[in-house]
Formats: C-alpha cells, sequence, structure tokens
C-alpha cells in the first residue's frame, strides 16, 4: 500500500516534465490513479477491456474518435467507454488526472514509441 500520506497534485506534477508518460500516484480496488503531462498528439487506440476516464486539472484536451471530437477544459472530465478507438491531443501543455484499472495498457495492443509498459510511482 502505497497511499498513506495526501496528494497533492501541483506538487506531483512539479516532479516530472516529460509528455505521454503517466505516473502513478495511488492505487484503489484495482483501479490507478495517474497523472500524465500531454502536448502534441498521442496515438490511435483502445482498450478492450477497460474504461477510460480523462479529468482536466490545466489547459484543454480534444479527444479524437472516428466520428466526433469531445473538447476538455479545466475541471472537465470524460470517460472513454472500453473497446472505443480514441486518440488524445494537446495542443498546449495540459494536465491530465487519469484513472483506469491497473490491467489498462498505455496504448492498448498498439505498440508505439510512446507506449509506457510500467509506469513510474511518483
Amino acid at each position: 500500500m502505497r497511499n498513506k500520506e495526501k496528494v497533492n497534485l501541483k506538487d506531483k506534477f512539479e516532479l516530472f516534465n516529460e509528455y505521454w508518460t503517466p505516473k502513478i500516484i495511488g492505487e484503489l480496488n484495482g483501479q490507478q490513479v495517474k497523472l500524465a503531462k500531454l502536448k502534441g498528439e498521442f496515438v490511435w487506440h483502445d482498450h478492450k477491456h477497460e474504461d477510460e476516464m480523462f479529468l482536466v486539472i490545466k489547459g484543454s484536451i480534444k479527444i479524437e474518435f472516428r466520428d466526433k471530437t469531445i473538447n476538455l477544459h479545466e475541471g472537465e472530465m470524460y470517460i472513454v467507454p472500453r473497446g472505443v478507438e480514441h486518440n488524445p491531443v494537446a495542443q498546449e501543455e495540459a494536465w491530465v488526472l487519469l484513472f483506469e484499472p491497473s490491467t489498462t495498457q498505455h496504448t492498448g495492443e498498439v505498440k508505439d514509441k510512446l507506449s509506457v509498459e510500467n509506469p513510474d510511482w511518483i
């Protein structure tokens, strides 16, 4: 169990600068809470068996789908349903909190230079 202290999101975001490299900050009931800094375009992917929640802490992002685009701003969240192909994009740096099962692969079954196999705890 690593969740023994309170967590300040701003302090945690200041610990890293990499984009598209989620960091784990908590775990509960088989779910992980992750922080990520996003900038630019990610990679089209899906998660066959897991939903994925995006909560924008700072900035804005869009989540592209094959048939629509969802724009998210600070304080807004969206849950991508399992099996739905999507592509997150951030024109400027954005800070995002992700909530997803610990089994969720970063880029689903897609292998890309941006794929992270084992996210770090911070």
